[in-house]
């Protein structure tokens, strides 16, 4: 499915280019672990401009993870906020057992995800049902990798909250099935069910658009 493939790698960066930044990428990660292993113990002890830096350091990478739940800056920037809020709550619960970033990325998780299911009772609510704009499917295989990304984002709100979080983990946030686990929650039986589950749907959707069946 050549749409698929163009939007699984829209915003990948070259492989020349991580080469030349991992070691000081490495050291920036530890710097940033040490960062925030201080910040969140001050945090903790009442300090609001040790969470002030805590959100500076953070932001910009929860901004792009939650541009995978909505593509509204509106909704992008209540979500983000939505995140940190949650983080301040639950700063005494962090153990430490895991870097602070995966710690956070997982409530970004549970956060966007919740925006979903929010949006599809509102959906339902209001009756309007949000279809796909129809593109030929010889159209769609030559869309650019961004206009590919788009579309499938657009797609893929078709589907349930759940079907639309795993494979969303899987294809662009590029999960593993461990990593899946610790963000969701669920266990990883659940996430191989809903993973074979989500691919034969979306699987399914496609075949109905026409996109991904071989000319005869």
């Amino acid at each position: 499915m050549t749409v698929l493939a163009h939007a699984m790698i829209a915003e990948w960066p070259v492989v020349g280019e991580l080469d030349g930044r991992r070691t000081e990428e490495r050291t920036v990660e530890s710097d940033g672990a040490q960062a925030d292993t201080r910040d969140v113990q001050c945090s903790r002890q009442g300090d609001e401009e040790a969470f002030r830096r805590i959100v500076v350091r953070h932001q910009p990478a929860i901004f792009r993870q939650m541009w995978r739940f909505s593509r509204d800056p509106g909704v992008q920037d209540e979500l983000v906020q939505e995140v940190f809020v949650q983080a301040f709550l639950s700063l005494r619960g962090y153990r430490g057992d895991a870097p602070f970033e995966h710690w956070l990325r997982r409530i970004a998780t549970r956060v966007g995800y919740r925006y979903w299911k929010h949006e599809v009772r509102d959906r339902r609510r209001r009756e309007v049902l949000q279809q796909v704009p129809v593109v030929p499917a010889s159209s769609v295989e030559d869309l650019s990798p961004s206009g590919a990304a788009e579309w499938l984002h657009e797609f893929l709100a078709q589907m349930n909250p759940k079907d639309r979080l795993i494979l969303t983990l899987m294809y662009f946030e590029e999960c593993d099935g461990a990593e899946i686990v610790a963000r969701t929650g669920w266990n990883s039986v659940l996430v191989r069910v809903r993973a074979h589950r989500a691919r034969q749907r979306l699987r399914q959707l496609l075949e109905q658009a026409g996109v991904g069946k071989e000319s005869s």
